[in-house]
């Protein structure tokens, strides 16, 4: 089989090699892989920046499906031919995350989606909705699930958004679209920020209620205040990290939430960073890494009821995957960007 391991950092080190066929073992279950979407998370990991001490070789990519091609001994969740997800997160079955279910992340701490066979224990695999493509299936266990945790979760107890509040999400990648996604299935009013217009307006056709570009308005936080009534979000989709975290502090009502998740802007940021919106707005800041195989089913339900379709921005064929993360890098994308394997 092929697959695409990092043997050394660097897009440019990227190279399909030969790699031997996988056995079926008990209790584990054998998937063709069909689609893998990429991350930016994944995108790190391939240039070293993610875990510089991440032992090699390791196949990248958290998230594909496939269609079951084998099972071992002992498999009952699913049978041959059926179409499945890995989850992120192997042995994060359900409940809230520990320091032992948040390890065997794939393409992380064991090899991950980017090969054209993966082995998976049983209960780390999903079915998903059956009016989905394999492509769209492949954009869901991280961008898809973190977006539904931080917006029906977020920490436990769950503190799920509501039919009315502000939602802010930032830019247009695949967390932030698909938590446009879900938080108009609640019936939310949901805004955002990007640096294109054009982004903007295809944000707006897919439900976006107002849109402001940050490269004309730097702050943006004014921007929610001023949309808001002087009141604030109910909840920001902060995918920014340090470079935008100051202002979603200030944009968030009293006694709002930020779901933190990203670190799109950076690790560090010049300025200092004011703490003390924290305490006079009483806010509340909740980690999100992605979610469990609960959540992950949870998702799957009302994506199929609703008949929802991912946003996917582009395509990229088996011998193209060097080309793919150089898109993600560009930052030019609207939604997920998919690898196709088989």
């Amino acid at each position: 089989m092929y697959a695409y391991p990092i043997i050394q950092f660097g897009v440019d080190h990227l190279q399909r090699v030969e790699l031997p066929m996988l056995q079926v073992v008990p209790g584990k279950v054998l998937i063709k892989v069909h689609a893998v979407s990429l991350n930016y998370r994944d995108l790190m990991m391939v240039k070293g920046f993610y875990n510089p001490k991440m032992a090699l070789p390791r196949i990248p990519c958290s998230d594909g499906a496939g269609e079951v091609a084998a099972i071992g001994d002992g498999v009952n969740r699913v049978r041959v031919g059926d179409r499945v997800c890995g989850i992120f997160m192997q042995r994060w079955i359900e409940g809230p995350p520990t320091a032992e279910n948040t390890k065997a992340a794939l393409g992380g701490d064991v090899d991950g989606m980017l090969a054209q066979y993966v082995l998976l224990d049983q209960d780390g695999v999903v079915r998903f909705p059956e009016h989905l493509s394999y492509e769209e299936a492949a954009t869901l266990p991280c961008a898809g699930v973190t977006a539904w945790n931080a917006l029906h979760h977020a920490g436990e107890p769950a503190h799920a958004a509501l039919p009315g509040e502000t939602i802010v999400i930032q830019g247009t990648g695949g967390v932030s679209i698909f938590a446009l996604q879900f938080a108009k299935m609640l019936g939310a009013k949901v805004i955002g920020t990007s640096s294109s217009d054009e982004k903007l307006t295809r944000a707006i056709a897919l439900g976006l209620d107002a849109g402001c570009n940050y490269k004309e308005r730097a702050d943006w936080s004014g921007w929610i205040s001023e949309v808001t009534g002087g009141r604030g979000a109910d909840r920001i989709i902060e995918v920014g990290g340090a470079g935008t975290f100051g202002q979603s502090l200030r944009a968030t009502r009293v006694a709002g939430m930020i779901a933190q998740i990203g670190v799109l802007s950076g690790a560090a940021t010049s300025e200092p960073l004011a703490l003390t919106p924290i305490l006079h707005r009483q806010l509340r800041v909740q980690g999100i890494y992605v979610g469990s195989r609960a959540m992950f089913e949870e998702m799957n339900a009302a994506i199929a009821n609703a008949g929802m379709h991912p946003v996917i921005d582009r395509v990229f064929g088996f011998d193209q995957v060097r080309e793919a993360f150089l898109h993600m890098e560009s930052a030019s994308h609207f939604g997920k960007i998919v690898i196709r394997v088989a």
